[in-house]
């Protein structure tokens, strides 16, 4: 554990062009704007960074990026953008990239575009608890909607059994709250590592690691047509208010 100071501070947005399970997911419209213009915006917004990068290795997102007002001074190879190269492997690479170009930062900020509701006052939320935590690493979490512990097993025969047996008997209404851990989910809108360390992990679960903890609905995840959905539900029902997220 550091005696932490920001120093100089990279947001870094990871969008690559080559998703699988939502194609082109970064582009995909939400409430008439692109997952990747939300985030770039609360980024910007924002006034936390020395400066807002885009990593991608396509073209078009590339472009819109720039048009948005983030840098992309680089485009990264293809290979970082199809498994198994996963979003510490793009940091890492993006470090790199810039330290060539002679701009070095001391702590690094990830943003991912699947993460379209968190407003500024999340990035600056989780900005003042990783300073208070004094961790190298934190990252934003939201509730669980249903708890892993009563999760079920179903085997190729059709019968069940349960994940956590111990568990089992414990849960539901006669549960005392005090005695059920508290359980959370990395939702990917927020995570902060302090440069250094991460260089020396090669990984953001590290520890100590700190939590920012957003509401659920700040903290949705986009990963299916289902969850694009949900999310045009939220605006329409001004449950997520775009201009409240930018204050």
């Amino acid at each position: 554990m550091s005696d932490i100071n920001l120093g100089k501070v990279l947001a870094l947005i990871p969008a690559k062009g080559a998703s699988q399970r939502l194609i082109q997911k970064n582009l995909r419209s939400l409430g008439g704007r692109s997952l990747l213009s939300w985030t770039v915006r609360v980024a910007l917004a924002s006034q936390c960074f020395d400066r807002v990068v885009v990593s991608t290795e396509d073209q078009k997102i590339a472009e819109v990026s720039s048009n948005l007002g983030a840098d992309v001074p680089f485009l990264r190879p293809e290979k970082l953008a199809v498994d198994p190269a996963g979003v510490v492997d793009v940091c890492l690479h993006a470090l790199e990239q810039l330290e060539a170009q002679s701009d070095q930062f001391d702590t690094l900020v990830i943003l991912l575009p699947s993460s379209p509701f968190r407003a500024v006052a999340d990035i600056k939320g989780a900005i003042n608890r990783y300073l208070e935590s004094k961790a190298d690493f934190l990252m934003s979490v939201t509730q669980l909607e249903h708890s892993p512990l009563s999760s079920l097993i179903l085997d190729e025969t059709g019968f069940l059994k349960p994940l956590h047996p111990e568990w089992i008997g414990h849960l539901g209404a006669k549960a005392k709250k005090e005695q059920i851990p508290n359980l959370v989910r990395c939702n990917g809108a927020i995570t902060i590592v302090n440069v250094e360390r991460f260089k020396q992990e090669k990984q953001y679960y590290a520890y100590p690691l700190a939590a920012y903890e957003m509401p659920w609905l700040r903290g949705l995840d986009i990963d299916t047509e289902q969850d694009i959905w949900f999310g045009e539900f939220l605006l329409e029902q001004s449950l997520i208010e775009e201009e409240k997220l930018l204050q």
